[in-house]
């Protein structure tokens, strides 16, 4: 059991599960695609810097999953905030 957990198998598992959720996103709460990548893909280059990390992989990839990660959060926190599409708004009376 501790070896399946200490493999990159457990990772896997997390990122299938992942891709499930992104196929659930876009099918049953009709999401656009964009909406569910910038939702799930921080998380999931998360993951992939774990899973480098268990698989003995480069410090340079691991930082690079990482560092990649933060502008793609970023992006997601803007579009949420409505940074990323401006809103038409009326003009004010008077």
């Amino acid at each position: 059991m501790s070896d399946w957990l200490s493999s990159t198998s457990m990772v896997d598992v997390v990122l299938i599960v992942v891709a499930l959720e992104a196929l659930w996103l876009i099918g049953a709460r009709k999401m656009m695609p964009v909406e569910v990548i910038l939702c799930l893909l921080p998380g999931l280059l998360l993951l992939l810097a774990l899973r480098a990390s268990v698989a003995g992989s480069g410090g340079w990839w691991i930082a690079a999953l990482l560092a990649a990660s933060f502008p793609v959060h970023l992006a997601d926190l803007a579009r949420r905030r409505g940074f990323a599409s401006p809103r038409a708004e009326p003009p004010p009376a008077g």
